[in-house]
């Protein structure tokens, strides 16, 4: 049942941000709706989505796992490392810096990275969808992005405070899902000797 419920939260998740690739039918959706009772839905719908993923997920894990492949010890460390990279531009999607600039849409650029560090790391069945997912979600969507002509890319800032920032701020969420996070709420150890 979980992995049902999680390809379920997947689905959901996936099409309403695909949504938005489509510009025409976004705006219609918007004038047929208005914007705030749009944007309401499309979070209910977002969350709704992620809520059937963690379930899903977790139900899987419990019950059905499913190994399809092991992956050598070298990809965890490879994902650890990419994890650090992957903080980096979550920060920066909030942070006005030369990263976030240089990366023009950093919370993509995070969960691909993301996305890709965990499925070197995972040979489940679960994990493969999950991960395999995500990652090609955020590449169209970041190939979509380029195409658009309603989005303002970030310009690079003449200072270098926001880099700094985005950086330590970054390793400390890297340090934190990774000594707290990730054992207490998934449950596996990440920096492991």
């Amino acid at each position: 049942m979980g992995l049902a419920i999680l390809i379920l939260g997947l689905a959901i998740f996936v099409a309403n941000h695909v949504f938005t690739a489509f510009r025409g039918a976004r705006a219609a959706a918007i004038a047929r709706l208005g914007k705030p009772v749009y944007h309401t839905l499309y979070g209910i719908v977002s969350l709704v989505g992620v809520g059937l993923v963690v379930w899903g997920f977790a139900d899987y894990r419990a019950d059905e796992w499913v190994q399809i492949w092991s992956p050598p010890a070298l990809m965890h460390h490879i994902t650890v490392g990419l994890m650090l990279i992957a903080a980096i531009l979550l920060v920066a999607t909030f942070i006005h810096s030369h990263v976030k600039a240089r990366a023009k849409y950093p919370l993509l650029a995070a969960v691909v990275v993301w996305a890709f560090a965990h499925l070197l790391a995972n040979g489940d069945l679960g994990g493969i969808l999950l991960f395999g997912t995500l990652l090609a979600w955020a590449a169209f969507a970041r190939i979509a992005a380029e195409y658009r002509t309603d989005a303002a890319v970030p310009v690079a800032p003449k200072t270098w405070r926001g880099d700094v920032l985005v950086v330590v701020i970054g390793v400390a969420l890297y340090l934190a899902l990774g000594f707290w996070f990730h054992p207490h709420v998934i449950g596996l150890m990440v920096f492991t000797s």
